[in-house]
């Protein structure tokens, strides 16, 4: 077992666009990243030794309407449990910051042949990869 910390919205966009680039999609401006970053609902970062090796954020309205977005762990570290805690730590803040009486939709989209990673979470491809929680 890895070790590793989880750490609450520190997302940087120089790590952003590493992650990016190493899991094999397009490198984005900085000043574009950064825009989206101050954006973000919620985000979180896995660090080993101080390396940052994975991420995921949070965006929508925060009230109706949740997606998970970037979720990226570095290849060398994929298959140890990373992303799996990553999603985790994104679906707990959803259902505690969804108000009582509230239904609410998370949504995401999946790269091609990754959609079964995000069932085992209850999303639903035949719903357009969304899952829904009531409070």
């Amino acid at each position: 077992m890895i070790e590793y910390t989880l750490i609450e919205n520190k997302l940087e966009a120089k790590d952003f666009i590493r992650l990016k680039v190493a899991a094999g999609f397009r490198e984005r401006p900085v000043e574009f990243v950064e825009a989206a970053l101050r954006n973000n609902l919620y985000d979180v970062v896995v660090l080993i030794k101080d390396e940052v090796v994975g991420m995921g954020r949070l965006v929508g309205d925060g009230v109706m309407y949740w997606y998970l977005q970037e979720i990226v762990v570095l290849p060398e570290y994929q298959g140890r449990g990373i992303g799996t805690a990553i999603v985790n730590k994104l679906l707990n803040y959803i259902q505690e910051h969804t108000p009582e009486g509230n239904f609410t939709s998370v949504g995401l989209t999946a790269a091609e042949g990754k959609e079964g990673f995000y069932e085992r979470f209850g999303f639903s491809k035949s719903r357009g990869m969304t899952k829904y929680i009531e409070k």
